[in-house]
């Protein structure tokens, strides 16, 4: 009772013409608790069923067999499974069937039963003579898109994904009409392409009403905020006689308290050497709202641009990411580097470009490798990304002779050697 790799949900075939001349009239199921049939196992079923289970449906498989993701569903009990083939009542009391198996003669009579039993039928076979369809669907922010063409199931794709889109990335104006709460969002901005920022973060920016930018945040993001939008350079707030990190907490909270949607847009993660924490902290002592937007990381993704894994498998079983802002020897330093000299795995140092001779010094001292592989990317995910390559005993001379500077993200390891060498 395998199902048909490519299904047609959607598509009409011609022996089925007549049934088109009215529109499908469209329609949101509330399937929570509702006994849903899914006959067949297959791809269609992977597909489907996803959705079904988050509606809060009581689904029931029939199915003699499943895909390894089906069948994970019903381990999980998030669906009941019936390892057999469709048998004349599985449709009673039902609401919903998805009708999704290679046999034809099967299909037909389970199709037959839901006309009889009036429950809304799908059938990835044959969508002339189903009572129902699937729309393209997506999903942003609570809204859901579904688009229906009749006849088009991919210009109904096509459709879906152009609305999806621009309700995500905000070219397509679909405000909220409610009372907004002033709030902060700390938004990682990725490692520096703004292709590389998250959906959420992107439609949070479309949204706000003030941006709070770090120099290393994706700065062409910025070239596409609406005129009205408020953008303040971390770098160059004022803070007089309150350390800088003190006058961002105290301007997020400032437009926060004047009723303003504020995004405080980091690079990276905000909470991977971010102070994004530091940030939540002050605003939750001030009662304001606080929706933290993890971001890319810059000590995966940098490395993984230039075609360096930070995980290899015979090679490195695990990857540490330090900061370098400091020195080995400098008392502020909570870095073990004693221990890491003995792992076997990758080191991601960030902001360490300064302080990178002194580093490779410690390694090697503690027993690492003078001929341990090293490469910098400098501004990686940008235009302007470059890679050098240098070793734990030449890396500080390498770094002085070509002119290596921040940002830039250090890859210590065998790692550094496996794959093709990206620029």
């Amino acid at each position: 009772m395998a199902e048909h790799a490519e299904p047609a949900e959607q598509a009409e075939p011609a022996a089925h013409a007549e049934q088109a001349e009215h529109p499908a009239y469209p329609v949101g199921l509330r399937l929570t608790g509702r006994r849903v049939v899914v006959l067949g196992g297959g791809q269609v079923a992977q597909r489907r069923l996803p959705a079904l289970i988050a509606a809060g449906a009581d689904i029931v498989l029939v199915s003699p067999e499943a895909t390894p993701s089906v069948e994970a569903m019903a381990a999980a009990g998030e669906i009941g499974w019936e390892r057999r083939t469709y048998a004349e009542g599985d449709l009673a009391d039902t609401w919903y069937a998805l009708i999704a198996t290679s046999d034809a003669e099967a299909n037909a009579r389970a199709s037959a039963e839901a006309e009889r039993t009036r429950t809304w039928c799908v059938r990835s076979d044959d969508a002339g003579a189903a009572t129902a369809w699937t729309p393209a669907t997506g999903r942003s922010e609570g809204v859901t898109v579904a688009v229906l063409t009749g006849r088009d199931p991919r210009r109904s794709a096509a459709v879906r994904d152009a609305i999806v889109e621009g309700l995500r990335d905000g070219s397509l104006a679909a405000p909220h009409h409610r009372t907004r709460t002033p709030g902060v969002a700390l938004v990682g901005g990725g490692p520096g392409d703004p292709d590389l920022i998250t959906v959420r973060g992107r439609r949070l920016l479309a949204e706000a009403d003030v941006v709070i930018a770090d120099r290393l945040g994706p700065r062409d993001l910025l070239d596409e905020l609406p005129p009205h939008v408020e953008v303040i350079d971390a770098a160059k707030i004022p803070y007089g006689r309150f350390m800088a990190q003190e006058a961002i907490n105290n301007a997020l909270i400032e437009h926060a308290r004047a009723g303003k949607a504020v995004v405080r847009l980091k690079g990276g993660d905000p909470f991977v050497f971010g102070r994004g924490m530091e940030e939540a902290e002050a605003l939750a002592a001030e009662g304001i709202a606080c929706t933290v937007v993890p971001g890319i990381s810059s000590s995966i993704s940098v490395p993984g641009a230039v075609g360096i894994p930070v995980t290899h498998r015979g090679v490195a079983h695990e990857f540490t990411v330090v900061s370098g802002h400091v020195a080995p020897d400098d008392e502020r330093s909570l870095v073990d580097w004693e221990s890491l000299a003995k792992l076997r795995g990758t080191l991601v140092v960030l902001m360490g470009v300064d302080k990178i001779g002194a580093i490779a010094q410690t390694l090697v001292a503690h027993g690492k490798s003078p001929d341990t592989p090293v490469a910098l990317v400098q501004e990686g995910t940008t235009a302007s990304q470059r890679r050098v390559d240098a070793t734990l005993a030449t890396v500080a001379e390498t770094v002085r002779a070509e002119d290596v500077r921040p940002p830039a993200v250090i890859v210590i390891g065998d790692v550094v050697t496996v794959g093709p060498r990206k620029p």
